[in-house]
């Protein structure tokens, strides 16, 4: 089953990656919910293998108490909000005058986060295609694969990983393309870019001679 984590439960999983190991008690008041509400969250997030329990020290007849940890899928998942760290590293990446040491740097870039992502499954491009995109929604990024007319698959952004950054800079765009280029193992162009003005950023296969949108990083404005 793969982690699915709602906007509700950011506090408790910050709470948890804070404090270490809580009761239910605990959760309810510091989120000020009630214990049926924290234990559907909790029951949710141990069936995604973000949180473990186990049974704290009993006391009396009464009923077993609980406490409740990340596991280590769980402490990738909460805290990870590094938009200021990404936005100043991608300054100074456009600050490099050189073009070709700019480029090598984006390519080593995107295949280290290629080699992160693993081998994607799949016999043609469009199953690996879609397992990126189940792959990105796990991620909380909701993206789309279609067969075009001529049977070549398109990957579909329907929304931006990069809704700040992409206001400042739309080049980030170029990077995507190169990281998935990566990931996939097959040259993508750009074939719908949100930021220029279409719908939504899409990537399809570039033919031999078809550079449309591929610029590694284009001049800013």
């Amino acid at each position: 089953m793969s982690a699915t984590v709602f906007d509700s439960d950011d506090a408790l999983l910050n709470l948890l990656r804070k404090r270490g190991s809580v009761e239910i008690t605990e959760l309810v008041d510091a989120l000020g919910v009630t214990a049926t509400a924290v234990r559907q969250r909790l029951t949710r997030l141990m069936d995604d293998g973000l949180i473990t329990r186990e049974e704290s020290e009993r006391r009396g007849r009464g009923r077993p108490r609980h406490s409740y940890q990340l596991t280590e899928k769980g402490r990738r998942t909460s805290g990870n909000n590094y938009a200021d760290l990404v936005d100043v590293l991608w300054a100074e990446i456009r600050a490099i005058e050189d073009p070709e040491i700019q480029a090598g740097l984006l390519k080593r870039i995107a295949t280290q986060l290629a080699s992160r992502a693993g081998e994607l499954s799949g016999a043609t491009l469009g199953e690996k295609m879609q397992n990126l995109a189940q792959m990105m929604q796990q991620r909380r990024i909701p993206f789309e694969v279609e067969m075009k007319s001529d049977e070549l698959p398109v990957l579909t952004a329907m929304a931006c990983p990069y809704p700040e950054l992409v206001e400042q800079d739309k080049s980030i765009c170029a990077m995507e393309r190169m990281l998935f280029s990566e990931v996939l193992g097959e040259s993508l162009k750009l074939s719908g870019c949100r930021p220029q003005g279409d719908s939504c950023c899409s990537f399809e296969p570039s033919r031999a001679g078809d550079d449309s949108l591929s610029d590694p990083l284009p001049e800013e404005n």
